[in-house]
């Protein structure tokens, strides 16, 4: 693993004393971009099959989906603690009691840690967050709030159904609980150009953001985004293309932001675009051979002056 960049892992075995695994859990829920509370369709990009694992099912029991994701990952890697991720659609979406007996039964066994919850910033208050801050004096507590774009031009054409103004807002509301704040962005919209993309870093670096997920845009079926790309054939991230681009991304972020995920990779039958035709791990390796190569550094090229949080 690089040392070049605050890689998520090596952040929770220097906390925890150990590798920490994430066992994904689908409670259930919807997203109000999806039921009409905010819009219908959802964004133009969301397939939640891109990124949801075949064990992972909302008609389980969250003890059982926890338990058998346990076991699997214990047998496969050897892991003696865990992270509940509540990754599906937009997890804080109920009311504050349905969310407690959610959380405690995904906490439930001694091995987890701690839970993750994706979510979208319009979907949090005070009162949840409350919640949140409770499980925070004995777990690890982190809320990954799915942005996308700082740049609402964006957030609009995706369908978003927020501006960046609400993100800013429901972080803001977060900070000071002992809860970790996490953001998602994806690049590669074909309403930015390059350096609007890399100027993301700039912007993120100046909120009180810990962990990152940078995402690379993936057109996948059964999305609105897919028939955008057929009748356009806007370009996708190549992948020599890409490598250096989440370089010079990750150099211009603040230098102590822990990094989660530099890119993504739906499952083949679902994916259009781009296809590199590379596993994960060669993924990683390249990365971070990227970063080597060019005596590239997490913060090198961070601006101290444009930073609040610096």
């Amino acid at each position: 693993m690089s040392d070049r960049y605050n890689a998520f892992g090596a952040y929770l075995k220097k906390r925890f004393g150990e590798r920490v695994y994430k066992v994904n859990i689908d409670a259930g829920f919807t997203c109000p971009n999806r039921d009409g509370t905010v819009g219908y369709g959802g964004c133009v990009y969301c397939n939640n099959d891109s990124f949801r694992p075949s064990s992972c099912s909302s008609v389980i029991p969250v003890s059982e989906q926890v338990q058998k994701g346990m076991s699997y990952i214990e047998k496969r890697y050897g892991a003696k603690k865990f992270i509940s991720y509540f990754q599906p659609y937009t997890n804080t979406y109920a009311d504050v009691e349905t969310l407690r007996k959610l959380y405690e039964e995904a906490i439930g066994d001694p091995r987890v840690i701690g839970i993750a919850i994706g979510t979208r910033p319009d979907c949090v208050d005070s009162d949840k967050l409350d919640l949140l801050e409770d499980f925070a004096k004995s777990r690890f507590v982190l809320v990954e709030y799915g942005l996308q774009s700082v740049y609402d031009g964006t957030l609009e054409y995706i369908n978003r159904g927020h501006d960046f103004k609400c993100f800013v807002d429901a972080v803001n509301l977060t900070r000071g609980r002992g809860i970790g704040i996490g953001a998602h962005i994806i690049v590669g919209f074909p309403t930015e150009t390059r350096e609007e993309m890399l100027k993301m870093a700039d912007e993120i670096s100046t909120l009180p953001i810990e962990f990152l997920k940078i995402h690379q845009l993936q057109i996948v079926k059964d999305t609105i985004m897919a028939g955008m790309y057929e009748e356009k054939l806007f370009p996708a991230f190549g992948y020599e293309e890409y490598l250096n681009f989440v370089v010079d991304f990750v150099e211009r972020l603040r230098p102590d932001m822990v990094l989660q995920r530099l890119f993504a990779l739906s499952p083949d039958d679902i994916l259009i675009a781009p296809k590199w035709g590379k596993t994960r791990q060669q993924i990683i390796r390249d990365i971070d051979s990227r970063f080597k190569d060019r005596n590239a550094w997490q913060g090198r090229l961070f601006n101290k002056k444009l930073s609040a949080v610096a």
